[in-house]
């Protein structure tokens, strides 16, 4: 299994933690910059990744 791999299995369940924590923080402070959450959220449940799709270096 080489790095990127290893990247794209901790990736997609990395951006919807990530995503659930923003959306969370901003129910509880009211700032609604924090709802830019909705966006790791979607990417890690549609499986896209900004990332590689920019990088070229791997293939989601």
């Amino acid at each position: 299994m080489n790095t990127f791999d290893k990247i794209k299995k901790f990736c997609r369940p990395f951006r919807v933690v990530i995503g659930v924590v923003l959306i969370g923080v901003a129910v509880v402070t009211g700032n609604p910059w924090f709802y830019l959450g909705v966006i790791p959220l979607v990417a890690g449940i549609a499986n896209f990744c900004p990332t590689c799709m920019i990088s070229k270096k791997c293939s989601v």
